[in-house]
């Protein structure tokens, strides 16, 4: 095989995975911001503390602002990564940043949640 012909498999095979890694967040980048399997626009919190693995919205925060709720079985994928909510559920993190849609948002693509309070803001 030639290395030019290795280097296009590799670029292919490398583009794959990448693609199937996010298939089981279902998480993906849409009108250049970060969006869950549903399209709803997704946010961080200022409150929260990169790559502590830790999310600093429970309880009344999480009812505003539910979290990106990973499966039990779910396993990092490149820059989203796991954090375990004070419930013991996972919540996925974009580079190292708990995610959260936001309940006013009613459908995909809205961003009423942009700002809010001067701490949550969308993930571009």
């Amino acid at each position: 095989m030639t290395s030019r012909l290795l280097s296009t498999l590799t670029l292919t095979l490398a583009t794959a995975f990448s693609t199937l890694a996010h298939a089981e967040s279902g998480i993906t980048m849409s009108n250049d911001m970060l969006v869950d399997a549903n399209g709803m626009t997704l946010y961080t919190f200022d409150k929260d503390v990169a790559n502590s693995g830790k999310s600093a919205c429970n309880g009344p925060c999480a009812d505003l602002w539910p979290p990106a709720l990973a499966a039990n079985d779910a396993a990092s994928e490149g820059e989203l990564t796991i954090v375990i909510r004070d419930d013991g559920s996972k919540q996925w993190a974009y580079k190292g940043m708990p995610v959260y849609t936001y309940v006013e948002d009613k459908a995909a693509g809205d961003v009423k949640g942009d700002n809010v309070k001067g701490v949550w803001h969308i993930i571009k």
